[in-house]
């Protein structure tokens, strides 16, 4: 850590800015137990209820076009709080909403809003560490990140069996205004004005499209795309797949989705506790490796009878290996990124949230069934790996 940094500041700090950044997925996760509910009342089917998610990452990826450079050319802290000032706004309008493709157009803007937290939040660690600090960090910022997967569903869950859906986006409108006061009060500027970036957003763009054509960067931030889109595959699908296809009440998927975001917030420390033995990009490659291997055994699966444990069990270790690689990935990315650190978080965020945006609506098109989401898996860990694989003898 930051030698300058006293142990109570790395808390806070790392309690915050793990909040922030989870801001923009806990818009996904609460209302995941209420999909069901939302499709009836708005009397739509699964695929467009799922655009409705997509729509919100693809807000996410463009946002960080947005606040990246933004952050890069007025400092971290001011876009924070005017992000999740308007994140508040349009999430208490959400509540007030019946037609699906209002939905969908405000879950954009929602999405858009959303991006500040993730892409600052990354920025904030590459201003204050680097090297195994940095990995030690976001494993950390990863860790309050991933409480948000477990405790956000059971919380819709119970929600939704005591009142309608339009209560979760109220609650969601109250976590962005709270987090807007935290950052203005509880947030230090981490960029120097003598540190910013000059010319406008020109220089930005020009920033970014560096991180796009350059082979050490390149091939890893289509890498942590995939393996983000692997990540909402299960996410997108989950829902339809256990409550749908294997016949779970809402109340018990929370828990299961729950159980399954504890093991993304354990594979997120797998880096840090294997840094002393393992190199991230040594990590990288086993742990490509072995996500390959499970998916396979998901696809291979679907040649017997359905077995609602062991396709517990398989996605459960799946979730594990992706809190590792999204760490991973990241930290090789951003470490790297000396200077310009919003643009290298934005590209990063740009492609996580893109590709994520694309598995979604692929991964439901099996409906009650897994194949389309084990299809996706396997195919975003193979191309995860074939790109680090490429990257390592190239770059």
């Amino acid at each position: 850590m930051n030698a300058s940094l006293s142990r109570g500041r790395q808390i806070w700090l790392t309690l915050l800015l793990g909040t922030v950044s989870a801001t923009g997925p806990l818009a996904i996760d609460l209302y995941l137990p209420a999909l069901p509910q939302m499709r009836t009342q708005f009397m739509t089917n699964a695929s467009l209820m799922q655009l409705s998610i997509t729509s919100c990452l693809v807000g996410l990826a463009l946002g960080q076009l947005i606040a990246g450079p933004l952050s890069d050319q007025h400092g971290r802290k001011h876009p924070l709080v005017i992000g999740f000032i308007v994140f508040g706004l349009v999430s208490l309008a959400i509540a007030f909403i019946h037609s699906i493709t209002l939905l969908i157009t405000l879950r954009f803007i929602q999405g858009i809003a959303g991006a500040t937290g993730q892409v600052i939040a990354r920025a904030v660690a590459r201003d204050l560490f680097s090297g195994k600090k940095l990995t030690r960090f976001y494993a950390m910022l990863n860790t309050v990140n991933g409480v948000f997967p477990i405790i956000a569903p059971i919380i819709g869950g119970f929600m939704i069996r005591y009142v309608d859906w339009e209560a979760i986006f109220v609650l969601l409108a109250l976590i962005g205004l709270a987090i807007a006061v935290a950052v203005f009060f509880g947030l230090h500027e981490t960029l120097p004005t003598d540190q910013r970036q000059a010319g406008g957003y020109r220089a930005s763009f020009v920033a970014m499209g560096h991180f796009f054509t350059q082979p050490a960067f390149w091939p890893m931030i289509v890498a942590t795309g995939l393996v983000y889109g692997g990540l909402f595959s299960y996410i997108s699908a989950s829902t339809f797949v256990f409550q749908s296809g294997f016949g779970l009440p809402p109340q018990t998927f929370s828990l299961l989705y729950a159980f399954n975001g504890l093991g993304i917030v354990v594979g997120s420390n797998l880096p840090a506790r294997l840094a002393k033995r393992y190199s991230n990009r040594q990590q990288l490659t086993g742990l490509l490796l072995a996500a390959m291997g499970v998916s396979a055994v998901l696809l291979v699966s679907l040649l017997f009878p359905a077995n609602v444990w062991l396709v517990i069990g398989l996605v459960l270790l799946m979730v594990m290996l992706i809190g590792a690689l999204l760490t991973l990935t990241v930290t090789v990315i951003m470490d790297q990124a000396a200077q310009n650190a919003g643009s290298a978080s934005a590209v990063i965020g740009l492609a996580q949230n893109a590709f994520g945006g694309l598995a979604s609506p692929l991964a439901g098109m099996s409906g009650s069934s897994y194949a389309a989401m084990a299809i996706m898996l396997f195919v975003c860990n193979a191309g995860a790996y074939g790109l680090t694989r490429f990257q390592q003898r190239h770059a």
